[in-house]
C-alpha cells in the first residue's frame, strides 16, 4: 500500500485485539482500538475511519447495537463483524444490523486480511490488484497467483500466505511465533514445528536447495532475500 488506510478495532479481548492490530500495522494500516462499544462509538464520531472491525460480545452495548447506531447516523464505512457464535440467526442479525461481512473466531490473519481487502475494494478504498514483485518472483494477492522465473507456482494456501509475508518485507526476520500467528491464527499452538515444514515445502518450489532465498536465523526464525537467483 502506498498510503495508510485507517481501521478502527472494537474488541474487548486484549489477545485478539493485539493480534489484529499487530498484523494490520505490519501491512501499513493505521490502527485505532477500543475495548467497549461506547468507547468505539466516541472514536467513530470524533474521527474518520476507512473500515471498522467490530466484535459482537462487548462489556457494555453489543456489536449489533453499535452497528445499528452508526448506520442510523449515516456512517457508510465497511463493517466486519467478529464473533464466536456460528449459528445462522446471529449471522443474519449481524448483517441486518448493517454489517458488510462476518468472520467467526478463531480465524487466521490471512483470512481476516483477505476479508478486509475485499471490503475496501467494494467500498472504493482499494481500486487496483495488489501485485508484489521481488526479484524474479511476482505475486498477485487478489488472484492468488505466483510466478517464479516466468513459470507459475502451485502453492497451498499456507505457502501462499507465508510467501506474501516474506515478499512484503524482504530481509526482515520473522520469528516462528509471528508467522504462526499471522498465517494460522492467534489461538494456534506455538509448540508445533508446522512453520518449519511449510517453509521447507516453499523452498523446494523455489529451487532454494541452499536456503539462500529463505534464510534460517537460528534461534529466531526466517528472513527472505529476493535478490538471490
Amino acid at each position: 500500500m502506498n498510503r495508510k488506510i485507517s481501521v478502527l478495532i472494537i474488541e474487548d479481548d486484549p489477545v485478539i485485539s493485539e493480534f489484529i492490530q499487530t498484523g494490520l500495522r505490519y501491512e501499513n494500516y493505521e490502527v485505532t482500538t477500543s475495548n467497549s462499544g461506547n468507547g468505539g462509538l466516541d472514536l467513530l464520531y470524533q474521527n474518520s475511519f476507512s473500515l471498522l472491525v467490530l466484535d459482537i460480545v462487548l462489556p457494555d452495548i453489543d456489536g449489533f447495537e453499535v452497528c445499528r447506531r452508526i448506520r442510523n447516523d449515516g456512517f457508510d464505512l465497511p463493517v466486519l463483524m467478529l464473533t464466536v457464535k456460528k449459528n445462522i440467526s446471529d449471522r443474519v442479525r449481524g448483517l441486518d444490523s448493517g454489517a458488510d461481512d462476518y468472520l467467526t473466531k478463531p480465524f487466521s490473519f490471512d483470512e481476516l486480511l483477505a476479508r478486509i481487502r475485499a471490503l475496501l475494494r467494494r467500498s472504493g478504498k482499494i481500486k487496483k490488484d495488489r501485485i508484489i514483485t521481488a526479484g524474479v518472483l511476482v505475486l498477485n494477492a487478489e488472484t492468488r497467483e505466483v510466478s517464479f522465473k516466468d513459470r507459475r507456482l502451485n502453492l497451498t494456501p499456507t505457502e501462499f500466505a507465508l510467501l506474501e509475508i516474506f515478499m512484503s518485507y524482504p530481509h526482515r526476520v520473522f520469528t516462528r511465533e509471528t508467522l504462526l500467528n499471522r498465517v494460522l491464527g492467534y489461538d494456534y499452538d506455538g509448540g508445533t514445528n508446522i512453520i518449519d515444514v511449510h517453509v521447507n515445502h516453499l523452498r523446494l518450489k523455489l529451487d532454494d536447495k541452499l536456503h539462500q532465498i529463505i534464510r534460517t536465523r537460528y534461534g529466531v526464525g526466517y528472513a527472505f532475500y529476493p535478490e538471490v537467483r
